[in-house]
């Protein structure tokens, strides 16, 4: 794979020599990235920067790199849903490890540091809402890895998972950077994070259409395997492991609980949560 080209059709470069979706260029993005799914949410993390350098947007991909405790980062945003993940994983690692130029992957590989800041629904009764969590494990309800080469990992969880719900498809499962999860102090609690195609009845919600799986949260939520249980609901952070453990590149997934499932309880301080957790992601990865 080392010295191939990759077709034009393949890999799309805008006129103005940036990737096709995310409009980005190889010297705008730094190596450690901030992401959210709101492209409102990114200024909402860029304003703590010490300096912002460049902006741009595209779809709902909205970027700011700049500066913070003397470390160039970036901040972007990434819409909803494993789909959009698969895009800006595939684009952010083509940004460092593609010559856009001659479409030529290069020999020498550069592992990015992408730390998803976001929102997410908590499982259990004793995971109150402002809790902070990380995601430890993700396990993905979708099929996006249906389509790349096998994650190496256990797959134990995701298995369980399938057999408890009876799914005719195997969900993946994925793990964090154990490098970053170092980094994190008490204020995060460490979860296992199921990943949703879907934040309705894919995620137990009934609203006019009733969903297939009957009582999905109560028998998730008492799932236990090997000591482990799932913690929490979103929709990203299977895609970001799965792609970060095929691309090599260090992954963290953190959550703010602004909701708790089996107590039907929503934050009513949730924009302070947000703000909360993206100024200590800002700290501890900008040290």
């Amino acid at each position: 794979m080392e010295n191939r080209r990759i077709p034009e059709s393949e890999l799309i470069i805008n006129p103005d020599g940036s990737i096709y979706h995310l409009h980005l260029k190889p010297e705008h993005l730094a190596s450690t990235v901030f992401t959210v799914g709101d492209p409102d949410r990114v200024p909402l993390v860029s304003k703590f920067f010490d300096q912002i350098d460049f902006k741009t947007n595209k779809r709902e991909f909205v970027t700011h790199t700049g500066w913070k405790n003397g470390q160039r980062v970036t901040v972007m945003s990434t819409g909803m849903g494993t789909d959009n993940i698969e895009i800006l994983m595939t684009e952010l690692d083509a940004l460092v490890n593609v010559d856009l130029e001659s479409h030529e992957i290069k020999a020498e590989k550069t592992s990015l540091q992408i730390i998803r800041i976001g929102t997410s629904g908590s499982m259990q009764e004793d995971l109150p809402v402002g809790t902070l969590l990380a995601s430890e494990i993700g396990i993905g309800m979708d099929t996006l890895m249906v389509y790349y080469p096998e994650l190496r990992g256990d797959q134990s969880l995701a298995k369980a998972v399938q057999s408890e719900l009876g799914l005719s498809f195997i969900p993946y499962q994925a793990a964090a950077s154990s490098q970053l999860l170092g980094k994190l102090d008490k204020d995060f609690i460490k979860g296992v994070t199921l990943t949703c195609p879907g934040f309705y009845a894919p995620q137990g919600r009934e609203v006019r259409l009733k969903p297939r799986f009957d009582q999905m949260i109560e028998r998730l939520s008492a799932l236990r395997f090997e000591g482990k249980r799932l913690t929490n609901f979103e929709m990203e952070t299977s895609g970001y492991y799965a792609m970060g453990e095929l691309l090599g590149h260090q992954m963290l997934s953190l959550n703010a609980i602004v909701a708790n499932r089996p107590l039907k309880k929503f934050d009513s301080e949730a924009e302070k949560t947000v703000d909360r957790l993206i100024q200590l992601a800002l700290d501890t990865f900008t040290k």
